[in-house]
């Protein structure tokens, strides 16, 4: 089994470049036996959200994996409906209470709306006491950076946002660049774009290299320095997302797939108006609680 490469954050944090997302898979036991499959294949980076709600179930997998705690590295997300700083203090206890950990590999700011410096300031406190090792955000746009980020005392380490060969955030990556801020992909796969996935380009690839095109789309992040988290329930699919380290797309191939990005036309935009509020108003992440 190859093993996953790691990228040095700006903290000095060594992340996983390839883990396993958790999004949209329900805690009926599904999230639960998801992960544990990951893990038996070698997955060492889990990624979800207080906003997934399905922190619990990932906890427990991880603690019925058998594997060492400090051999995970786990992300969760803060909710905005949490972010005036003691609920954000109060939000990041309830994460590690779910999750049964002692400590979050990285906490995000999941959406950059509403009072995002109060829980940053609750993030980086959380940081300094052991309870998180890193901090960053989410869905930050060049925009949403430049109006944040000046604010903070800490650099974030990531930004974790919508990235594929059609949406390759050039202008963002240089902002990020500058600050030695690593991107996480949400979105890796294009979502299961069919558009995508019929690429000829990449359909070549697929067969030159003898691997799907999934695998050299994820390939072509990985070489960007991106770190991807493909989500599957399938444990075919999980075993084959992570079969791309036995071989490497050439120069020429990364700058034909560079020329695919569309900027993300017609794909989430977290500037465009209303997203703020429909965000807000989204759904009540304590109704359960």
């Amino acid at each position: 089994m190859a093993q996953i490469p790691t990228f040095k954050l700006n903290d000095g944090t060594e992340i996983p470049s390839f883990g396993f997302g958790v999004f949209q898979i329900p805690a009926d036991g599904s999230t639960y036996k998801a992960v544990l499959d990951a893990l038996k294949l070698g997955y060492r980076h889990i990624d979800t959200a207080a906003a997934y709600f399905n922190e619990a179930e990932v906890g427990k997998a991880i603690k019925d994996s058998g594997i060492p705690r400090e051999e995970i590295w786990v992300t969760s997300k803060m909710w905005l409906q949490d972010y005036a700083y003691e609920d954000a203090k109060k939000a990041i206890d309830t994460s590690l209470n779910k999750l049964g950990l002692d400590y979050i590999d990285l906490y995000l700011i999941h959406q950059p709306y509403g009072k995002v410096d109060e829980a940053w300031k609750a993030m980086e406190e959380a940081k300094k006491a052991g309870k998180i090792r890193s901090i960053g955000v989410s869905n930050m746009t060049p925009k949403l950076w430049n109006k944040w980020v000046p604010k903070f005392d800490e650099m974030p380490s990531v930004n974790q946002v919508l990235f594929n060969p059609y949406m390759q955030q050039k202008e963002l990556r240089q902002i990020l660049a500058k600050n030695h801020v690593t991107l996480e992909a949400w979105g890796p796969l294009g979502e299961g774009n069919k558009e995508l996935f019929a690429e000829p380009l990449l359909n070549d690839l697929a067969k030159k290299y003898g691997k799907d095109v999934g695998q050299i789309i994820l390939r072509f992040e990985h070489q960007e320095g991106v770190i991807v988290f493909p989500k599957s329930v399938h444990e075919a699919r999980i075993k084959s997302n992570k079969e791309i380290f036995d071989f490497e797309l050439t120069s020429d191939e990364m700058d034909a797939i560079r020329a695919l990005d569309r900027n993300g036309a017609g794909m989430h935009n977290p500037d465009a108006p209303g997203v703020e509020e429909m965000l807000l108003n989204a759904f009540d992440i304590h109704a359960n609680d």
